[in-house]
């Protein structure tokens, strides 16, 4: 039984401490003039207009631009349950809503996951001579999606979290703490 206790209050100690470091490096943003920001997809209304939480990035992205930080967007998103381009929302939203220039707009629309965007980025990225980039989205994503576009090439990677927090983030930042494990895991073995 004492195992079993100790065991239980290790493996609680370790996630605590694993959810305390994502969420102080989700938080700790280091944007710094770049290239490219990258921003990853989340849902979008059947209609085409990015939900609440998506469009907290694509405004951290807007910001990023208009300080100069910046000077195109790549909007990363693949088509959902909803049958709409995440991408092509995004990018909507960023010129229609944001007075972002289309010019300034990538569209990345197989950016189904986290490695899918940090890949067709980093061909983006290459294609344009870009060497750095903001990553942008929520804070308890942060870290993994650096290290996706890390080993896809993209090395020089600063970050900027979306201000936007809701309650399902604790059951996001819990799927992020076995997530990154599990993904460094995928990449390395």
């Amino acid at each position: 039984m004492k195992t079993i206790y100790l065991t239980l209050l290790s493996l609680g100690t370790l996630f605590i401490l694993s959810a305390s470091l994502l969420v102080i490096d989700g938080v700790s943003d280091t944007a710094k003039t770049s290239d490219v920001a990258i921003v990853l997809g989340s849902k979008v209304t059947p209609d085409g207009v990015p939900s609440a939480r998506l469009q907290a990035r694509l405004d951290r992205a807007v910001e990023l631009y208009r300080q100069g930080l910046v000077r195109s967007v790549i909007v990363s998103g693949g088509t959902g349950v909803e049958g709409f381009s995440e991408a092509v929302g995004m990018a909507n939203y960023l010129a229609e809503r944001s007075g972002l220039p289309r010019e300034a707009i990538l569209l990345d629309e197989q950016g189904n996951t986290t490695q899918d965007t940090a890949r067709n980025s980093a061909q983006i990225m290459k294609q344009r001579g870009f060497k750095n980039a903001v990553v942008v989205t929520q804070y308890f994503h942060i870290t993994r999606s650096r290290y996706a576009l890390n080993q896809a090439g993209v090395t020089q990677v600063s970050t900027a979290h979306a201000r936007y927090f809701e309650w399902r983030d604790l059951y996001s930042l819990a799927r992020e703490v076995a997530a990154l494990p599990a993904y460094w895991w995928a990449e390395n073995t």
